[in-house]
């Protein structure tokens, strides 16, 4: 896959040089991963690494600098931008043990997320780029988070993430858990950067729950009933079919 550099000066890309050459690296090893297991035949033309205010004012409006189309990843390696965004979505609450623990993980943090947007590219979910992805998008972008995680990080480094995100879903569930996991959508990057994030993190975890308690770890049978429920007309939410408790959603 094409490393491809947009940044303004020689300069800005010299600064993330380095960092740049080892995420494309293990990016490469994660490639060949769901290549052999999880469904990736077509790979995207390139990852486009560029600035935070490239990525989130000319080649999109997206306000998060990490994203994929069909053709593309789009992806800032800038460390400090990424630390400023962890703590923005914190929402000025005083949460000095999960700040810390995004000061400590930047690096590892972005890999996953960079690895986020290649899983999209499996053809292992149902909707495809450009299409209506209101219905079940909660289950996507949960599943491209749990991947990475649990192929790229050790034991301790998932459970620690599992339990700062567990935590940030309690933390914001009262201002933000209203609506249900099935309506998350492309409407949900409208308002403040921890109401975007609070249904990624809920995502994965309903996914790590699928995965690990419904399934016994069995991500085979998570997508068989998936699709099952895509050739049935999706007569139910998603959550509903795979009988999550709604109280957590």
């Amino acid at each position: 896959m094409r490393k491809i550099l947009a940044f303004e000066t020689k300069e800005e890309f010299a600064l993330h040089e380095e960092l740049i050459s080892r995420l494309s690296d293990r990016l490469t090893e994660y490639q060949q991963l769901l290549i052999e297991n999880y469904a990736l035949t077509e790979l995207p033309k390139g990852v486009i690494w560029t600035s935070e205010e490239l990525a989130t004012s000319v080649f999109s409006e997206i306000p998060i600098p990490a994203y994929t189309n069909e053709n593309f990843i789009y992806i800032t390696p800038d460390l400090e931008a990424w630390k400023r965004i962890f703590s923005k979505q914190l929402d000025g609450k005083d949460l000095p043990e999960i700040d810390k623990f995004y000061e400590k993980n930047l690096e590892s943090e972005l890999l996953v997320i960079l690895a986020h947007e290649l899983t999209h590219h499996s053809d292992w979910f149902i909707d495809e780029f450009g299409d209506e992805r209101n219905n079940s998008i909660w289950f996507e972008e949960g599943m491209c988070f749990y991947l990475p995680r649990k192929l790229l990080l050790n034991e301790s480094e998932f459970d620690e993430i599992t339990q700062v995100e567990t935590a940030l879903v309690q933390e914001f569930y009262d201002q933000y858990g209203n609506h249900s996991l099935d309506d998350f959508g492309s409407e949900s990057y409208f308002g403040s950067l921890s109401s975007i994030m609070f249904d990624y993190w809920r995502s994965y975890l309903k996914v790590k729950e699928l995965v690990e308690d419904w399934a016994n770890h069995d991500i085979n049978k998570v997508f068989a009933e998936y699709h099952k429920w895509n050739r049935e007309g999706r007569k139910l939410p998603l959550t509903e079919y795979f009988r999550l408790k709604q109280s957590n959603n």
